[in-house]
Formats: C-alpha cells, sequence, structure tokens
C-alpha cells in the first residue's frame, strides 16, 4: 500500500471513529510507528486533523455551530454519564453550585443528590426547569437576554453572576488543552470568566473528545482549575501532559 492511499485510509477510519492511535495504526497497516507519525505529521499540515499525544483527532472549526437543544438536551452520551454521575457526588450539604447550561450539566441532572439541601445558581432556563422537581434545591437564575438554547450569557447577565460566590463550580467548555478552556463564543468566556472568578472551587468536566482542542475564544486558564473529570478515553499521555500544568486529572471508569 502507498503512504498517500495509507493516508487516505486513517483519515476515514479518523472519520468513522472520531479518534486514531499511532500505534493501533501501525499494527492496523502492519508499518513502523515512525511512518505512522510522519503520516499524521503530513496531514496535519495539509489541515486533515490536528495531531495528540499517542494519535490524532478530527481537526475542529476554531468557531463551532452551538449544538441544537436535541443534541444538548436529549440523550446523554456514555462518556458524559460516566463525568456526570462522578461530578454530582461532590456536591456537599449547603453548598452554593453552579451548574451551567451545556449537555454535559444537563446529564448530571439523574445524579443530582436528594437528601439533603443545597443551591443551585444557573444560567440555563432549560437546568432551571427541570430542578424544580427537587424540594431540596433553593435554585437562583441568572438573568439577561435567553438565546435560543435557553441559555443567558449577555454582558447583564456576566454583571448579575459577579454578585455570586459559589462554593463549587461545575466547569465545561468546547476545548481543553495545557491553555486552558476555551469555547467558540466570546460573550460565553466572559461570562463563565466572572463565575469562576467567584469560584472557591473549580470542577472541569471534559469529554476525550474535546481534550486537546483549543477554539476561538480563551475561557479559563488551565492553572485555575482544581480538578478535571474526564472519560476513559482520554489518554494518559494527555493526562500526563495536564498534569504537568499543576492540575488534578481523573479519569472516570466506566462503572463507578
Amino acid at each position: 500500500m502507498f503512504s498517500e492511499e495509507r493516508r487516505k485510509r486513517i483519515l476515514e477510519i479518523l472519520e468513522k471513529k472520531g479518534r486514531v492511535f499511532v500505534k493501533e495504526m501501525a499494527e492496523h497497516f502492519d508499518v513502523s510507528i515512525d511512518s505512522i507519525r510522519r503520516d499524521l505529521s503530513i496531514m496535519e499540515g495539509e489541515q486533515l486533523l490536528k495531531r495528540t499525544h499517542g494519535g490524532a483527532i478530527p481537526l475542529p472549526a476554531v468557531r463551532t455551530a452551538p449544538k441544537n437543544n436535541e443534541e444538548r438536551f436529549g440523550e446523554s452520551l456514555p462518556c458524559q454519564k460516566q463525568i456526570a454521575e462522578k461530578a454530582a457526588a461532590y456536591i456537599n450539604p449547603d453548598q452554593t453550585v453552579f451548574i451551567g447550561g451545556t449537555s454535559i450539566h444537563f446529564a448530571m441532572l439523574p445524579y443530582i443528590p436528594m437528601d439533603f439541601s443545597f443551591t443551585v445558581v444557573t444560567n440555563s432556563i432549560e437546568i432551571a426547569y427541570q430542578l424544580r422537581k427537587f424540594e431540596n434545591i433553593h435554585t437562583y437564575v441568572i438573568g439577561g437576554k435567553m438565546k435560543a438554547s435557553g441559555n443567558i450569557t449577555d454582558p447583564l447577565a456576566a454583571q448579575f453572576a459577579e454578585r455570586f460566590h459559589y462554593d463549587l463550580c461545575f466547569a465545561a467548555g468546547g476545548g481543553l488543552t495545557t491553555r486552558g478552556l476555551s469555547t467558540a463564543a466570546p460573550e460565553t468566556a466572559l461570562f463563565h470568566e466572572k463565575v469562576y472568578d467567584n469560584s472557591r472551587r473549580i470542577i472541569t468536566l471534559i469529554e476525550h473528545t474535546k481534550v486537546g482542542v483549543e477554539l476561538f475564544t480563551s475561557m479559563y486558564p488551565l492553572r485555575k482549575l482544581d480538578i478535571i473529570l474526564t472519560d476513559d478515553g482520554t489518554t494518559e499521555a494527555q493526562i500526563d501532559e495536564l498534569e504537568a500544568h499543576g492540575v488534578k486529572v481523573i479519569k472516570v471508569p466506566k462503572s463507578l
């Protein structure tokens, strides 16, 4: 097989699986690891993919369209459920907790504690609507101009969010690298920066597909994140790289 044909096949596998690993590709095509690394370097130079430690992921657009509500608030992915269940276990009695309006925040709702009281502050109408059924939760909704998603992140919301102090904040973003969290929309980044700055503890919820991805707007530096929860699709090399910058990374197994 010529190298050009091999690279075409690698791209097909990447599009199908969402990630490729150097060692697996070397075994699959019966070539050396260095050959696969050269393939990935060439493909990255052609802007066909983004290299990561140990493999590659699809090249993300620096500005991505937000998910529609069916995707955001539909059935959660298995990797999101892994992270969400672990995240909810960090909530303690009488805390004030920030929960945003991403799909992984929505995945937390089935695991929310019901045996003690605590306060939730959210900028998501959808999340607040779901929380209304929990008698043990005092829910505050940050006000401002609502987007089609039901989230509120405009400058008024940022001013509102700055007035609260949070014991625990569940952060999320479109991408996470050694530079920190990033997102597609600048106003979203500015809003969440206010929330994170006023949080005593920040736990970041990030799927493996977002590790190594950097979007249009920087959101919050890695060094200021206390704990990162990710699923078992994140490689040990990626975890080592993040932890080298002083943040604790917890890989959540499929069954807790």
